[in-house]
């Protein structure tokens, strides 16, 4: 048989957590992101659930494709659009919506040769200080598009550096939203500010308008403001469950210990799991003993190191547990209790986005079309 481990994509989850966006911007059309391979999930896994979205947006070209293959004939947007001259032959081929953040891409642009202009959103940088135009300079940048031919209709957009919590004790994304509406105010042009912290946080409240928002991180279930809130505050749903099975049961005495490193020593007579999930299945390593996870849909932890291809659960108060028990290490158990990823990440000190996207080809998926 195989491994017991699977990962289950749960097409209902993600439609209703998109659902969600269009509900928190009901004036906006909604990007569904699949950039880093729809967050872990699977392009092609997920890619029905998001046909109700207005668009797709992703990072390069290969994603594109892949979503075009799909049957997708809706608007595609390169978010950090292109990355050298030669991409715009196929953006021009896949009819590819596409970010412009520096000025090396609107000089490929006044060279590209193409029967139809480009749809472009014009990025500014109001203060994350990534990618795009200052504000002092971002209406030469739009100057120079908007006398290309190869250019036709010019959006606008940035992104927030703070939209999940305050920024030195004040409003997140004030100083960013100033920035922008100073800069565009006369500029025509449709408008994309609101990423998922923004959309959930801000837009509700009137402090955002926009006719795009970019649900990412949202359409997955995940909570980029945890743990002020969680993913039942705002009623958002697991996209991905991660789940496993107890393949051996262990009996420990006082100063026994557990794993490699013997990081963990019992106090007490202890019975533990040993699960198959382990770092090269995309389980955090750096995940330390007192990591939440479901057993038979009850709460346990780990104890002990991560190893490559297995990990330990305390099941000592779990008397009906044993072999062949379901973990759930994060997301949504077969008996419906739900573990939240972000619960999971900061018990190991990181965030959910980076387990999303850190599970690895091994571990076998499986989609999911019902609740």
């Amino acid at each position: 048989m195989p491994r017991p481990i699977e990962a289950l994509i749960h097409l209902p989850h993600l439609a209703h957590n998109l659902a969600r966006a269009r509900a928190c911007a009901p004036d906006a059309q909604v990007w569904a992101v699949v950039k880093a391979n729809a967050y872990g999930h699977g392009i092609e896994n997920v890619f029905e659930a998001f046909r109700a979205a207005d668009g797709i947006a992703l990072l390069d070209l290969d994603e594109a494709q892949r979503v075009r293959a799909l049957g997708w004939r809706g608007p595609i947007l390169l978010l950090e659009g292109c990355f050298e001259a030669r991409d715009l032959e196929l953006c021009s081929r896949l009819k590819l919506w596409h970010a412009v953040h520096c000025e090396q891409q609107i000089d490929w642009l006044a060279m590209h040769k193409t029967h139809e202009p480009h749809r472009v959103f014009l990025k500014m940088n109001s203060g994350m200080n990534r990618l795009g135009f200052t504000p002092q300079a971002f209406r030469a940048a739009w100057t120079r598009l908007n006398a290309l031919p190869q250019v036709d209709e010019i959006s606008l957009m940035t992104h927030f550096s703070d939209a999940d919590a305050q920024r030195f004790g004040q409003d997140g994304i004030a100083h960013q939203v100033a920035a922008f509406q100073t800069a565009t105010a006369d500029l025509p042009g449709e408008r994309s500010l609101s990423n998922s912290a923004a959309t959930l946080r801000y837009n509700q409240l009137g402090h955002v308008r926009a006719d795009w928002v970019r649900a990412g991180i949202m359409s997955y279930g995940g909570v980029p403001d945890y743990p002020e809130h969680d993913a039942t505050h705002w009623d958002l749903k697991p996209g991905m469950s991660l789940r496993a099975k107890v393949i051996g049961v262990q009996q420990l005495q006082p100063g026994d210990t557990v794993g490699y490193g013997s990081s963990f020593t019992a106090d007490k007579a202890m019975r533990i799991g040993t699960v198959a999930c382990g770092y090269a299945d995309g389980y955090p390593r750096h995940a330390g003993t007192g990591t939440p996870v479901l057993v038979d849909g009850l709460r346990s932890r780990t104890v002990g190191r991560v190893s490559m291809d297995m990990l330990a659960v305390d099941l000592s108060d779990l008397p009906q547990a044993g072999f062949g028990s379901e973990v759930t290490l994060w997301g949504q158990s077969s008996r419906g209790a739900v573990l939240g990823i972000d619960e999971v990440a900061k018990a190991a000190g990181t965030i959910g986005y980076e387990l999303m996207c850190a599970l690895t080809k091994r571990v076998p998926v499986t989609v999911v079309h019902g609740d």
